[in-house]
């Protein structure tokens, strides 16, 4: 029996991130409401399970997967910036520039994620080469356009959370 590092790695992070509702409930008292839960555990299910033997079997599953959690990713960063644009009295953006911001901030996100992968390439995670890389983003964009024409209200409870804790006396 062997250790398998890149193994241990991934299941890590999933776990984590799935105790993340439970932590921030117990810190900050905040509920993650159940759809919420549900959408960012099965990102994590996906990318853990594609990580055992999916994504070298099945190319579709690697896109299925990166275009959920990049939806995933979408909705937590229009619900951060909605919340900092909520906060100040001095910020007013323009609907189309927070669904351009949507897809900025995923791609971004995927930049660093995949600097990290190409950095740890064969200890934490597997690199499957430029090929994969140019799918990843195209299947990121795609997760972060849906959630900018369609999910925003999704994390209307997430964005009112954000607001409190920045501890915002503004009004929507």
């Amino acid at each position: 029996m062997t250790f398998q590092f890149g193994i241990s790695g991934t299941t890590g992070l999933a776990l984590g991130i799935t105790l993340l509702p439970a932590w921030l409930r117990l810190e900050y008292g905040y509920s993650m409401d159940a759809g919420l839960v549900l959408w960012i555990t099965t990102a994590v299910i996906l990318h853990t399970v594609g990580s055992l033997w999916l994504y070298e079997a099945y190319q579709w599953y690697d896109e299925i997967a990166h275009t959920v959690s990049a939806s995933v990713i979408a909705g937590l960063g229009y619900a951060a910036f909605r919340a900092f644009e909520l906060h100040s009295d001095e910020m007013n953006v323009p609907s189309t520039f927070r669904s351009m911001f949507i897809v900025v901030f995923v791609l971004a996100i995927g930049v660093i994620w995949e600097v990290l992968e190409f950095a740890l390439g064969g200890v934490v995670v597997t690199v499957y080469g430029i090929d994969d890389i140019v799918t990843d983003f195209v299947f990121n964009a795609v997760g972060a356009v849906i959630i900018a024409i369609w999910g925003t209200s999704y994390v209307g409870k997430l964005i009112g959370f954000f607001r409190r804790r920045l501890r915002s006396e503004s009004k929507n």
